[in-house]
């Protein structure tokens, strides 16, 4: 196991240290660095065995992979401080959707092994889709050990660097987009009657089969909405499309910017 620095002890590091701990990784080759004590103080006690600091970020920096957990306000000023730190042959991974790793590579003084992924929170049970993308100077064979890491956390294509912003909003974001509706329909199964378990199992399967049946049928968009002749919700999908352009394309400029 190579050892992992983690600049930033949020909810991006703590999805991937529990896909890595779910796949049977061991975590005593990480550290961690936040300025927030009580961030660490959680993180240690879900994960006793890595390693947290909070007053300075070199150790971190100098693990053979560092990994960016920072949101990119604070990017600049995070590559700054850790440039002088990272070893010659460490790998530096951004999890953000911004900067691009030209940029990077230029506020790390010209350090050229650079990674980036947009990570999606499945990843926490290893049912993730997290789109990567290299930088020339990573070699096939660092490469693959890269995505061997990765890939216990679900599924990691090598992307178009172009294409991650869209990921972005696309699948990193995604989740939300979906998971306050499933946490409707639980509590209105349960003031319908139904038991959790009932609940739960009929919203898996119904879930998972409309994904396939929209994405893997022989029909088109339009004549799989057309399945279902009653639609509840009719007087509401027009918000919903304005809501979905307006918000999402929005984010996706902001983040093209």
């Amino acid at each position: 196991m190579k050892s992992m620095g983690f600049i930033g002890g949020g909810r991006v590091t703590k999805i991937l240290l529990n896909g890595f701990k779910k796949a049977g990784m061991t975590l005593n080759n990480v550290v961690v660095y936040d300025t927030n004590s009580d961030t660490l103080k959680e993180l240690k006690k879900e994960f006793p065995e890595i390693e947290t600091v909070s007053d300075d970020n070199r150790l971190v920096a100098s693990q053979d992979m560092a990994f960016l957990a920072v949101h990119p306000p604070a990017m600049a000023s995070i590559l700054e401080e850790i440039k002088s730190y990272l070893n010659p042959d460490s790998v530096v991974i951004s999890l953000a959707p911004k900067p691009k790793i030209e940029q990077i590579s230029s506020l790390l003084g010209g350090f050229t092994r650079i990674v980036r992924m947009i990570p999606n929170a499945p990843s926490i049970i290893n049912e993730g889709y997290n789109p990567i993308t290299f930088a020339p100077e990573i070699n096939a064979s660092l490469k693959k050990e890269i995505l061997d890491l990765f890939n216990v956390l679900g599924v990691t294509p090598e992307v178009d660097e172009n294409k991650l912003e869209a990921y972005a909003v696309l699948t990193a974001m995604g989740p939300t987009y979906f998971w306050f509706q499933f946490n409707e329909l639980l509590h209105l199964g349960r003031s319908f009657g139904l038991e959790d378990t009932e609940i739960k199992d009929s919203l898996w399967n119904m879930i998972s089969g409309a994904a396939l049946a929209f994405f893997q049928s022989e029909l088109n968009p339009e004549e799989v909405i057309d399945l279902v002749p009653v639609k509840p919700m009719a007087d509401e999908e027009e918000n919903i499309k304005t809501a979905y352009h307006a918000r999402l394309g929005a984010m996706f400029q902001q983040l093209k910017e």
